[in-house]
């Protein structure tokens, strides 16, 4: 029997605000599945419901029985309120999933999969991992902007992981990463003078793993990432030697490897550096090589929202719906289970 399910709590449209600033706020929005749902319905269908099927307009069917469901009052076509999303078929209740979308963008250190078991009390390890690597899959936007259209890039390339072969500079099995940082300016007043200053600050980030740290690698990164014609400053590798051939202003700088330059040159890259070595170490104890990029994606966008971290909750899970993520094969095919990390 079909029947109008009764609200239990105000719908989210009815909240002040769109997103929780807390976590006593998050509660108070998200008491149950049934506030996830309408939470849920109302970004996906911001005019209401419309039928994939015949395109009706209006408010659907709903089942007490299958709460996700909703029917089509014209052709009577039903769907699912997580079909096509990071949560599409997953037996996880959906409040553990906004729980999880919620810690992982808001908390300053992010959260492991062990921790989000333990949080949540979640059955298994398996489990909480694939639903946070679901959530990273999310994070970033197709077809998303790139940087340094308004603003000078600094760029390097870092290693991570594994260890330098016998101690001899240059000869690793380190995975190699590509930082590419924005250069903000902002006016603020100099409390000691009260006059304007100009502030440097990171602006946005784009990370990546390379198969290797040559030219074309590079170059490939700069075409995805970086707008045509933006200033980039870096070292005079080699690898960055085509730039300029690409249409952007390189402004290489010898280096040789001295770190007080190199802080002193780009000064962002440094920065970004060593928070992402911080929080990887610190909050996974390092992570995998296969599961690199997974978390690069994270930390950019962390990174990139982190003076906006009440709306992070309502980009990811609005990012969420644009795919249903990686699959469950994908993260354990190829895992020993004999090496397999608790991250």
């Amino acid at each position: 029997m079909i029947n109008k399910v009764q609200n239990t709590q105000p719908s989210v449209a009815d909240s002040p605000r769109e997103n929780p600033i807390n976590l006593l706020d998050f509660h108070k929005m998200f008491s149950s599945d049934t506030g996830c749902l309408q939470y849920l319905e109302r970004m996906r269908w911001p005019n209401g419901f419309v039928c994939e099927i015949c395109s009706e307009v209006g408010e659907p069917f709903k089942i007490k029985a299958r709460p996700r469901v909703l029917k089509c009052r014209a052709c009577y076509y039903e769907t699912s309120v997580t079909a096509g999303t990071v949560m599409h078929r997953s037996k996880t209740s959906i409040l553990v999933w906004f729980w999880a979308a919620y810690l992982i963008s808001t908390q300053t250190p992010g959260i492991s999969a062990m921790e989000l078991q333990k949080k949540l009390g979640i059955a298994r390890y398996e489990t909480a991992f694939q639903i946070l690597h679901k959530l990273r899959s999310a994070m970033v936007r197709p077809n998303r902007e790139k940087i340094g259209k308004d603003w000078p890039i600094e760029l390097d390339v870092i290693f991570m992981g594994g260890k330098t072969k016998s101690g001899i500079q240059g000869k690793t099995n380190q995975v190699p990463v590509v930082i590419a940082v924005e250069i903000r300016r902002r006016e603020v007043r100099d409390p000691k003078t009260n006059k304007i200053i100009q502030r440097t600050l990171a602006g946005r980030v784009r990370l990546q793993k390379l198969q290797s740290k040559t030219i074309a690698c590079l170059d490939q990164f700069a075409q995805d990432c970086i707008a045509p014609g933006a200033i980039i400053i870096s070292d005079d590798g080699i690898e960055f030697r085509n730039l300029i051939n690409l249409g952007y202003g390189h402004q290489p700088v010898p280096m040789r490897g001295d770190r007080a330059k190199m802080d002193s040159t780009i000064p962002m890259v440094s920065l970004v550096t060593a928070n992402l070595k911080t929080w990887i170490n610190g909050t996974f104890h390092g992570v995998r090589k296969k599961h690199l990029q997974a978390y690069l994606d994270e930390f950019t966008f962390r990174f990139n929202r982190r003076f906006y971290r009440p709306e992070s909750f309502g980009s990811l899970l609005n990012l969420g719906t644009l795919n249903t993520g990686v699959a469950y094969q994908d993260l354990y095919d190829r895992l020993d289970p004999n090496t397999q990390a608790k991250t």
